[in-house]
């Protein structure tokens, strides 16, 4: 093959990748159902999601309290729980049997129970002994209340150390106080809060979830035009499986730019969250995802021959994808089967170099693994979505079907 022949195929091959493209573009433009899911969901959820997950911590949570004791000792310890940021207190039940009739009817979540020795046992010197019985309903009303507890122990055990040591006469910053005292510098997430937390990497998934709905839905609609038509889709375009995966992925990606800087940029500084990291860092990082994503959306086409099937599959997948991902569970706990149907999913690796260079200020170097690997997806979901391609031309010229 002579160079003037390549360069003319070449040249055809691009003539049909911008047709491809344009045609895509246009019937994405012209569906309102993709228009929804390329453009509406991501644009919304993030909103929806972040303002759900606001305020970020549970505070003021309702806890009832028995007190056995009825000490000066027991109100100030009572007292300095009702400071605590996450605690309220609701009022002094009688007994346990109130208190837990207060649980039920969900008027209180926490009951904070002192025994009737708490005084006499911090008077000889000995350990005194408080339980707090929680509501497990709710993990996050769970874990501030737990906080809030270890933190006054901390406090009230360095308090009455204080006290004592003073009563001594050996009173002096040396003998007084914690002697090991605790910082804690929550790194990535300096609010500690469920939205900081979570709300980085479910932007990632919203990116990879609302574009597969809609590459499915597009591709449920062709499939339905070809059996209305003896196999043919009146729409498309004749050319190689390469030139129409191509094509396609260009369309999606460039639909996708813009939504994907207000998802990664904007919506963070809308709500305060952790927002760190350089444009210039997460951006390029961002780019393959949405190729491989692209890819695996054409390779899911196979198992979708309707427009409803789109919903179906990625309902489905989403929450599978988000344990998967390691967000909600980390992923080296996982079993190595576990781990290596993660490593298939792009956004696995957008969420976790996401949030390294938007949280911690990382850079695409610190995340050259993940880099890479959202390419090699990309590579693979190219190959494959061009064998879904082929198959389905050809099971429609055989079939008819």
């Amino acid at each position: 093959m002579c160079l003037s022949d390549m360069l003319k195929k070449i040249k055809y091959w691009t003539l049909d990748v911008a047709r491809v493209m344009r045609r895509e573009l246009n019937l994405s433009l012209t569906d309102v159902g993709v228009l929804l899911f390329f453009i509406f969901l991501p644009l919304v959820y993030p909103l929806v999601y972040t303002l759900i997950y606001n305020p970020e911590v549970a505070r003021e949570i309702p806890v009832a309290v028995v007190d056995d004791c009825r000490s000066a000792q027991s109100r100030e310890f009572v007292r300095m729980t009702d400071a605590t940021e996450a605690i309220h207190i609701i009022g002094y039940a009688t007994d346990m049997a109130e208190a837990r009739r207060w649980k039920d009817a969900k008027d209180c979540y926490g009951i904070l129970y002192i025994p009737h020795d708490y005084s006499r046992s911090l008077g000889r010197g000995e350990q005194a002994n408080v339980t707090f019985y929680s509501d497990m309903s709710l993990l996050l009303r769970y874990r501030s209340m737990l906080m809030s507890m270890t933190n006054l122990q901390l406090a009230a055990g360095a308090k009455i150390r204080t006290e004592t040591i003073s009563s001594l006469g050996m009173s002096g910053t040396s003998m007084s106080g914690s002697p090991v005292e605790n910082v804690s510098f929550m790194l990535g997430d300096t609010e500690q809060g469920f939205a900081s937390f979570v709300i980085p990497g479910i932007i990632i998934l919203i990116l990879q979830q609302s574009m597969l709905l809609g590459i499915t839905l597009l591709g449920g609609t062709s499939y339905e035009r070809r059996l209305r038509n003896g196999g043919i889709d009146p729409l498309g375009i004749r050319t190689s499986a390469s030139a129409s995966v191509i094509g396609r992925m260009l369309c999606y990606v460039f639909i996708y730019l813009p939504i994907t800087i207000y998802v990664l940029h904007f919506v963070p500084i809308f709500f305060s969250l952790p927002h760190i990291g350089s444009p210039l860092q997460y951006f390029p990082f961002v780019f393959p995802m949405l190729i491989a994503t692209a890819f695996f959306g054409m390779t899911v086409e196979i198992i979708v021959k309707e427009r409803e099937m789109s919903f179906m599959v990625v309902v489905f997948t989403s929450v599978v994808f988000l344990f998967l991902s390691g967000l909600t569970w980390p992923r080296y706990a996982m079993s190595k089967l576990w781990l290596a149907l993660g490593d298939l999913i792009p956004a696995t690796w957008g969420m976790e170099g996401f949030i390294r260079i938007n949280s911690n200020n990382a850079t695409i170097y610190d995340n050259t693994h993940c880099y890479l690997m959202m390419w090699a997806l990309a590579v693979i979901y190219f190959f494959t979505a061009i064998f879904v391609t082929r198959y389905r031309d050809m099971r429609f010229r055989v079939y008819g079907h």
